[in-house]
């Protein structure tokens, strides 16, 4: 069919020239849509192809290929040229200067917690403290029992529990049972570790405490470990967490898992705005408990204690962080709110 064969040709023939006519890639696309859109001429073309007697189908069909596929590849040519026109011209009119510096990626941080965990780490570390993690789900007897708390023991009252599905499964109340597992592990040797970790207890979210916490737990057993040991310890620790002026003061209390039991107060500078509401007008802090380990513990660990005696103490990294700084909302360090953790 020679009619539907010059067709194309005119058809290639006007493409090409007005392809050579667009100046810019808006105005390749514009022809790109024109000639190959959903009702460009070149479908319009081929949609004459039912029209064709069926002896010439073959040639036609031949034709119209090679036509559309010399369209796309000048198109393809064009477009390729007036995109490294645009390039050259853009980079002549704003040259690039490659001395200047590049734009610098937003860099993360440490979550203030762990930044404030980092630090009571590193002050234990040089006082020959080793850290040992355990885990966060234990079993009724280590988490109360071994550390002198068995079954219906008034004691257990100062845990709100989570338990699981599992009989005799929590989820730790404290940081304690860890002194069970470092015990059994290095008997008969001399321990001096710290235990970090998570803690969860089910009680009312307030600005004091939350369902799970962070906290430090801190042993060490030994022959001839006595009170004044522990005392230099936590004075050492208070005063490089706090600063070298801090007073300690140590107060009588009552911990299942030690005996004596003490509480361990710091005072607060007298300079601080802060300080009568967060001392409650005493001038004094509360920083941590601690202790003589309990017998009870010692045997449940594997220790003898009429041949070694050993401390314990418990403290809250959150709670650090909030004296340092004057934070009076405990729940600000899970609320991933940007304005408050940039601060740190």
């Amino acid at each position: 069919m020679p009619d539907a064969a010059d067709d194309l040709k005119v058809l290639e023939a006007a493409a090409l020239a007005e392809l050579g006519t667009a100046a810019d890639e808006p105005a390749l696309r514009e022809w790109n849509t024109r000639y190959f859109g959903d009702k460009g001429q070149m479908r319009a073309a081929l949609g004459k192809l039912k029209d064709i007697p069926k002896d010439q189908r073959a040639a036609f069909g031949q034709e119209a290929n090679r036509v559309k596929v010399a369209l796309e590849g000048a198109y393809e040519t064009a477009l390729a040229a007036a995109k490294e026109a645009a390039l050259q011209a853009s980079l002549t009119a704003s040259p690039l200067d490659v001395t200047l510096p590049g734009r610098t990626r937003p860099r993360g941080r440490l979550h203030p917690a762990t930044q404030v965990l980092r630090r009571v780490t590193s002050i234990f570390a040089d006082l020959g403290f080793q850290v040992y993690r355990t885990r966060e789900v234990e079993t009724d007897d280590l988490n109360f029992e071994a550390l002198n708390m068995p079954a219906h023991h008034p004691a257990r009252d100062m845990w709100d529990t989570f338990f699981t599905t599992t009989p005799g499964v929590v989820l730790r109340t404290h940081t304690s049972p860890g002194q069970i597992h470092v015990m059994k592990e290095h008997h008969p040797k001399p321990i001096r570790v710290i235990l970090p970790g998570m803690c969860y207890r089910n009680e009312a979210i307030s600005t004091r405490s939350e369902i799970q916490f962070l906290q430090v737990e801190g042993l060490a057993v030994g022959e001839g470990v006595t009170m004044a040991d522990l005392k230099g310890t936590i004075t050492a620790f208070a005063r490089r967490m706090f600063g070298p002026d801090r007073q300690v003061r140590i107060r009588s209390s009552y911990f299942p898992f030690t005996e004596p039991s003490i509480e361990v107060d710091i005072d607060w500078p007298a300079d601080d705005p802060n300080r009568d509401r967060l001392t409650k007008g005493t001038g004094w802090l509360e920083i941590m408990g601690a202790g003589m380990v309990h017998p009870s513990v010692l045997r449940a660990g594997g220790y003898d204690p009429d041949q070694v005696t050993g401390f314990a103490f418990g403290m809250g990294p959150q709670r650090m962080l909030m004296l340092r700084h004057a934070i009076d909302d405990i729940r600000l360090f899970w609320a991933n709110d940007l304005r408050f953790l940039r601060q740190f």
